[in-house]
């Protein structure tokens, strides 16, 4: 592996600037079916700004989320974009998250990244790349 593929850990802290819900189905019985936009602003080794699309079914017993992201900004020092999808699972207290950087998603100076996200905490996103 040469210097310029390595892989990097970060954590990015973000801050939630717009959420916007809407249910778009709401059986009687099982779980509600939402879409769900929301506006990140981050802070640190990204800086810049994330749109994310999310599709959720939350229920009583569980819920789970699927969702892509644009982010655009600095990664690092580095400007460009790149797209995240992610998602999660919930049962009762016990929670997964997974999510991947998109293949050839990269534009800028972000071009050719690639790897896995995890937004395991509220308002950090884990990214584990390479570049």
């Amino acid at each position: 592996m040469d210097d310029q593929q390595q892989t990097h850990t970060i954590d990015a802290h973000f801050e939630i600037t717009e959420f916007d819900e809407t249910v778009y189905d709401e059986p009687s019985e099982g779980p509600k079916l939402t879409r769900v936009r929301i506006h990140k602003r981050y802070h640190g080794v990204i800086d810049g700004a994330g749109v994310v699309d999310v599709l959720t079914a939350q229920g009583h017993d569980g819920a789970g989320y699927v969702a892509s992201e644009r982010v655009e900004g600095t990664l690092d020092g580095r400007r460009g974009t790149f797209v995240i999808q992610h998602g999660g699972l919930a049962e009762g207290t016990t929670q997964r998250t997974f999510g991947t950087i998109v293949p050839g998603s990269g534009t800028g100076e972000l071009t050719g990244i690639s790897g896995r996200a995890e937004e395991a905490q509220r308002e950090i996103l884990t990214l584990e790349y390479t570049l």
